[in-house]
Formats: C-alpha cells, sequence, structure tokens
C-alpha cells in the first residue's frame, strides 16, 4: 500500500468514524440496544464503503468534495450503517450462524439474539434518517440519495443477494449465477457507495456511468478476494472464521474457478476498473489504488 493511500484511508476512516459517533450520541435512549449499535458499527472493519463514498466525490471535483465534506460524512455514516446492519443479520444462527466477526464474538454471541436483531433493524433505519438530513444538499437529492441506497440494500439488491446466497447451500451454482449472486450481495452496496459520493459533488450522467462501471468490477473483485482469502488465511488474520464458506458447502469463485483462476479473475477485474477511470484525471488515483488495495488485501 503507497503512503498516499494509507494516509487518505486513514483520514476518511476517522472522519465516517466521527460521524457514526455523533449520530449515536443522539440517540436518546440508552442501555442494550444503544451499546449493540455502537459494539456493532465501532468495532472496527475495513470502511471500504466510506472509502469509496470519499474517493468517488473526490474523483467528480476535489472543490465540491471539499465544499460538501459534512454531506459526504453523512453519506459515508449511512452507508457504513447499512453495511453493519447487514453483518449482524448475516452472522445470526438462522443465516450463516457466525461466532466471530473482525476479531470479536458477533453481536448476538455478545449481546443475545433479540438484541442483534433489533440493533441491525435501528441501524438500517438509522441510515435513511441520516440522508434525510445531509446539510447543504437540496430536497431533491437527497430523495435520490434514499432512493440509490433503498434499491440496492433492499429486495432488489442486497437482500436478494443474500437470498440466493442462501439458497445456494448444497448447490452448485454456474459461474454466471454466482456473479449475478455477488453482484446483488456485495456489489450492489458498493456500486451505491460510489455513487452517493459522486452525486453529492454533482457528477454528470458520463461520470456516473463511468463511475458505476468502476464500482461493478471493483464489487466483484471484492468477492473474489474474499473467497481466495477464505482458502488462503487464517482465522486470526481474517478476524472471521476461515474456511467457513467450504465448511457450509457454499459455492465460490475458487471452487468454481480453482485458485489460480479465481486470482487471475481478480487481477482482470482490476484492470477493468481502472479501465473505467480512463477519462478522469489524477483525481481518480485513490480510486485506482483502492482498487489495487480490494485484490491485494490481506483480511
Amino acid at each position: 500500500m503507497s503512503r498516499d493511500l494509507a494516509s487518505f484511508m486513514t483520514q476518511c476512516r476517522n472522519r465516517v468514524e466521527a460521524a457514526m459517533n455523533h449520530w449515536l450520541v443522539r440517540l436518546t435512549q440508552t442501555g442494550q440496544l444503544r451499546e449493540a449499535m455502537h459494539y456493532s458499527l465501532l468495532n472496527g472493519g475495513k470502511r471500504v464503503r466510506p472509502l469509496l463514498v470519499y474517493a468517488s466525490a473526490q474523483a467528480v471535483s476535489e472543490t465540491l468534495a471539499r465544499r460538501h465534506a459534512a454531506a459526504l460524512d453523512g453519506a459515508a455514516c449511512a452507508l457504513e450503517c447499512i453495511h453493519a446492519y447487514s453483518l449482524v443479520h448475516d452472522d445470526l444462527p438462522a443465516m450463516d450462524d457466525d461466532d466471530l466477526r473482525r476479531g470479536q464474538p458477533t453481536c448476538h454471541i455478545a449481546f443475545g439474539e433479540a438484541s442483534a436483531i433489533l440493533a441491525g433493524d435501528a441501524l438500517q433505519t438509522l441510515a435513511f434518517d441520516i440522508l434525510s438530513q445531509l446539510p447543504d444538499t437540496p430536497a431533491e437529492t437527497r430523495i435520490a440519495l434514499v432512493q440509490t441506497l433503498a434499491g440496492a440494500a433492499g429486495a432488489q439488491g442486497m437482500v436478494l443477494g443474500q437470498a440466493i446466497d442462501l439458497a445456494a447451500v448444497n448447490h452448485q451454482l454456474s459461474l454466471q449465477e454466482l456473479q449475478t449472486m455477488h453482484s446483488h450481495k456485495t456489489g450492489a452496496l458498493i456500486c451505491a457507495s460510489v455513487a452517493l459520493g459522486a452525486r453529492i459533488a454533482n457528477a454528470d450522467a458520463e461520470q456516473l456511468q463511468a463511475l458505476d462501471d468502476y464500482a461493478r468490477a471493483v464489487g466483484l473483485a471484492f468477492q473474489v478476494q474474499d473467497d481466495i482469502l477464505d482458502v488462503t488465511s487464517d482465522t486470526a488474520t481474517l478476524g472471521k472464521q476461515q474456511g467457513a464458506d467450504m465448511a457450509r458447502n457454499k459455492p465460490t469463485y475458487v471452487s468454481l474457478l480453482g485458485l489460480d483462476a479465481a486470482r487471475q479473475k481478480a487481477a482482470d477485474l482490476h484492470q477493468q476498473a481502472l479501465q473505467a477511470l480512463s477519462g478522469f484525471g489524477e483525481t481518480a488515483d485513490p480510486l485506482r489504488q483502492l482498487s489495487a488495495y480490494i485484490v491485494q488485501r490481506h483480511n
């Protein structure tokens, strides 16, 4: 990882975590629900989706990214709320039944199943509350952002992908079916992250399309690398149970393609992402570097 990317990632993570703390502190009710929300939202993580919010806005306009910094913080926070809620629910016994996330006990292990379900529900609704209140953002833009995130998170996006994933256990999928599943389960929220940042920076239609092409490639690359790490890494490094997909007999890129071909697939997707950014100048360098990071990461 380059020094520039490391600095950018640290700055963005500090921004979004400050925003998340701000919104959690605003909750008037204390007790186990807020504790479970805080635990799930602020217990670490790569913050890839917030990073993409900030980087896509910068790619469109550094000036507007600075001018709309508070709105970007809110959008980044909303994306991470949705991501955190999805992990809480994904880990539940009725879903993947995991007991480790980011090196810590999963939310339902730490707080009980009922509190975990409610914490996930609350994080999901908090995301849309945040988007509805973005500062210095026209109402029509806020509505468009809410619609974008709702589409990506719901029954046409992430939730659909999760449903396909659960139905695929002990079933053989084709490569195209696997790609369809992950373009919804993982890719939809990554595409939304890029779109929200770009829209806040007033991207035009051509820029939005190019950035969507980038995000689709990066979203799949992220999942391919996840499948590779599930085979090649260890539990301590991953912060979750290594080999979990294999143990559940889930279809993966490695099981379908083999390890070497899966690595080549990730490299090819990285090149597609770079090609999508060919019309952007140096302002898109964080996006380019994030694509490389996604296919080279070790956890």
